[in-house]
């Protein structure tokens, strides 16, 4: 925050947390008690201090975007494992190289997005991913090659990952918690699309399924990429036969291959009516 636009009277933490940084050297301000409580690293890493930690992360990202003007988000999710197609001969299994068209679906579904979001100022259905590798990345990179910019939440992982190069650096988000960043996946989504991928993406596609599914977030387009490999992963109408879920939560879900069918459905969606 500049001078300029302080509306307060009272002295800035911004200003005590510098000065702070000259008072004499004395055993006394040497003692961690003396460090200001919100530039004190070690004191912030206290277990106590868990709620702060997961206030902080849900705040910064949320006014970071608010600040950049994005209204709503059209959310990608998909296998960190799922290669190029120039580079599918390397992929890790004949499987992944398999999927890997998926990689070109999402670029171009990403870049179809973004050509709508400029063409309302870029603050509307902006392309968002976990800012990985893989289908993450293939979407950041189409809508940069559109010209535009996209949101990429990364989080931090012991054996990954810087986020890829694609990602409009202002808007790419570190996250220590996983369920902050999955609600910064869906707080302003306005269409979910889910590719083909493991663990990770099975559990950020059930949770907003399930959100969807309980009424506690408005419906919107919820669209699976790839028809033969979701219906052999997860047998959905086994579990409506069994009755576990209902008939009519199968509707929830749309099946495509596609970029333009994905796109023809939420170009179709009445966003009005829901």
């Amino acid at each position: 925050m500049s001078e300029e636009t302080r509306s307060h009277t009272f002295r800035d933490s911004i200003e005590d947390a510098r000065a702070a940084r000259r008072i004499p050297d004395t055993p006394q301000t040497r003692a961690p008690a003396y460090k200001l409580a919100f530039i004190d690293d070690d004191f912030m890493m206290r277990p106590e201090l868990r709620p702060v930690r997961l206030q902080l992360e849900l705040l910064k990202p949320q006014m970071i975007l608010d600040e950049r003007g994005i209204n709503s988000t059209v959310v990608m999710f998909g296998g960190a494992r799922i290669p190029a197609p120039e580079a599918a001969e390397g992929a890790r299994t004949p499987g992944l190289a398999e999927l890997s068209h998926f990689y070109e679906e999402a670029r171009k579904f990403a870049a179809a997005i973004t050509a709508r979001s400029l063409a309302k100022y870029g603050r509307e259905m902006v392309v968002c991913t976990g800012g990985g590798p893989g289908v993450m990345e293939a979407g950041n990179r189409g809508a940069h090659e559109a010209g535009g910019q996209s949101i990429g939440l990364n989080i931090l992982l012991p054996h990954e990952q810087a986020p890829n190069h694609f990602v409009t650096p202002d808007l790419s988000f570190n996250f220590h918690y996983f369920a902050i960043r999955k609600m910064h996946f869906l707080m302003r989504a306005k269409a979910i699309t889910v590719f083909p991928g493991g663990f990770g993406t099975l559990d950020e596609m059930f949770e907003a399924l399930t959100l969807i599914q309980t009424r506690r977030m408005r419906r919107i387009p919820f669209i699976l990429f790839g028809v033969d490999f979701w219906k052999k992963v997860i047998n959905w109408e086994s579990l409506a036969e069994a009755g576990t879920i209902s008939p009519a939560d199968l509707e929830l879900i749309s099946f495509v291959e596609t970029a333009e069918e994905a796109l023809a459905i939420i170009d179709g969606w009445d966003y009005g009516c829901e």
